[in-house]
């Protein structure tokens, strides 16, 4: 049986410079898809599988995302405002949202990934969590991945993702071509897709300090240990790096071919 009271750690702390046209506004994670900030539709995902519990990792322009879900309730709903200061707004509708539960932690302008994740460690009480980035949305299911983590025992689980190509895929008989696929998933090769699993042991291959990376050291130590097992996803992942990624999650949304859209 699988403890909803897990916590999703998502990180939501970088800048975004490849983004920069949007980001000089807002944080990398509230960019839009599909009227909502691509935040929100991570955060969808977990939420299907009954994980409501979420800790975000700030940095660049934390107000930002704090704002955004502080006005949340007001934003998404109907509601009745009595000018008597002493009477509570009556809300005529509920949401989705609601069972939502979010912890907002500032962990710094210009720390790196690994001292942002161990300066979460105070507000994970639980033995396990769940932690992935702040810029990518998949169809992966996380009961199995959670269930593959159990099962293997060890500090932690990435997904493998077949990575976008990032040119279309021509299928040729001498110069006829037989199909061409925009963006497809690659039929070789695995890259990190976030999407982790951890034990809180992590913690002990982490530092709160501002240079403390989390690819770069931890993960590399983590796999030398023999303490790290990967996920295989071979559906559909994408991740929003770049004005082009943008553009094409947009699409995704709009032409009803957003298949992380699962809820």
């Amino acid at each position: 049986m699988l403890n909803k009271e897990m916590p999703v750690v998502i990180l939501c702390g970088g800048k975004g410079s490849r983004l920069s046209e949007e980001t000089i506004e807002k944080p990398k994670p509230m960019i839009d898809i599909g009227g909502k900030p691509i935040l929100w539709h991570i955060m969808k995902i977990y939420s299907l599988y009954g994980f409501n519990k979420f800790i975000l990792a700030l940095g660049y322009k934390a107000d930002y995302i704090k704002s955004y879900f502080y006005n949340y309730r007001i934003s998404s709903r109907d509601f009745t405002l009595s000018m008597d200061a002493e009477t509570k707004l009556q809300y005529h509708n509920n949401y989705d949202e609601m069972k939502w539960e979010i912890t907002f932690v500032d962990t710094g302008l210009d720390t790196l990934k690994g001292g942002r994740i161990k300066r979460l460690e105070e507000y994970i009480t639980h033995d396990y969590f769940m932690m992935t980035y702040g810029d990518g949305v998949s169809n992966i299911n996380i009961n199995d991945l959670l269930k593959f983590h159990m099962k293997h025992g060890k500090i932690g689980t990435l997904s493998a993702v077949r990575p976008p190509s990032r040119f279309g895929m021509i299928d040729l008989t001498g110069d006829i071509v037989n199909t061409f696929e925009e963006k497809p998933q690659l039929a070789e090769g695995y890259i990190n897709g976030g999407f982790f699993v951890f034990n809180k042991k992590i913690m002990d291959y982490l530092t709160p300090d501002v240079n403390c990376d989390f690819e770069f050291g931890p993960m590399q130590k983590l796999a030398a240990d023999g303490e790290l097992r990967a996920y295989k996803h071979k559906d559909f992942w994408q991740c929003m790096d770049t004005v082009r990624d943008r553009n094409y999650l947009e699409h995704l949304w709009e032409t009803n071919q957003a298949k992380w859209k699962l809820w």
